[in-house]
């Protein structure tokens, strides 16, 4: 694993992908420090880390598309798997070389606190307990980005899908807040959940009866508890999706509350996407 790290951590900053991510991050704190505590006057840097937060949109797709898609097209990948490597040594290296990167600025950024102390009185447990949850923000954020790029050998294809997926989590609540809250848009809603919860399968495993199970299993299993609970799905789509967004989760610790079941609901995507790009490495090894 240490080697993987070192080359991709290396190759990071030979080219401008770390630069870029550092640059854009500190630029958007900055601004926002200086229009918050600056020139706001307001004493609460986790305002500034909140509103800091749609800036994964863009640098996460820019960090995470070469992991993989750069060595698939480069057909390198079959180099590196070649080498007396597990697929969990291989996918953990490269993890933790994105993460390092965006450590970078963000130890820059842990910094500001203490200089704005400087200048009047500032709630260091607030600020810190605001900064970890941003960076458990960033590093689930930047598994589910790695995990796309494992996906597919085009680095393009990789940035365009973790964009779409980061705004649509980005923008999570806002969307769910536009299904009715009827039984029945729910169980809809749910059905579409339950298709694409099959593609996902099928992605994976390249074999579409295996997909296709998973989305009538899960369509069986919403059915019954559907006609058996009814009323009880009135508006169940919107709190479970409440409770699943990845930003919302963040807006915890913005609050100045330190949610250890948000800590564990990122630590397990992590978990969850690393296991699927371990899934992915092995499945392209043996292929």
């Amino acid at each position: 694993m240490g080697s993987v790290y070192k080359k991709e951590l290396r190759s990071y900053f030979c080219n401008m992908q770390g630069a870029i991510f550092s640059g854009f991050l500190l630029l958007i704190a900055g601004i926002m420090t200086v229009l918050y505590n600056l020139k706001g006057l307001y004493p609460n840097f986790e305002y500034v880390l909140s509103d800091t937060g749609f800036i994964f949109l863009l640098i996460v797709p820019i960090v995470t598309m070469r992991i993989f898609a750069e060595e698939k097209h480069a057909k390198t990948d079959q180099l590196l798997y070649s080498l007396p490597l597990k697929g969990t040594d291989i996918v953990l290296g490269k993890y933790f070389a994105a993460v390092t990167v965006f450590l970078v600025p963000v130890g820059v950024m842990s910094f500001y606190p203490l200089i704005l102390s400087l200048y009047g009185k500032v709630n260091f447990a607030a600020a810190y307990g605001a900064l970890f949850g941003f960076i458990l923000l960033g590093c689930a954020l930047l598994a589910i980005g790695m995990y796309i790029s494992s996906l597919t050998e085009s680095q393009v294809i990789a940035a365009v899908i973790s964009f779409g997926t980061l705004l649509l989590l980005y923008l999570m609540n806002a969307l769910t807040s536009l299904i009715p809250s009827t039984s029945g848009a729910s169980f809809i809603a749910f059905s579409v959940v339950a298709v694409l919860a099959g593609l996902l399968v099928w992605a994976m495993t390249k074999d579409r009866y295996a997909g296709l199970f998973t989305a009538l299993l899960a369509e069986s299993v919403l059915v019954f508890l559907y006609f058996k609970f009814k009323d009880s799905f009135a508006g169940l789509f919107a709190k479970v999706m409440e409770k699943l967004s990845v930003f919302e989760r963040f807006s915890g610790f913005v609050n100045g509350i330190f949610d250890l079941t948000a800590v564990v609901y990122y630590l397990s995507i992590v978990a969850f996407c690393v296991f699927l790009c371990v899934q992915s490495v092995e499945k392209k090894r043996w292929s």
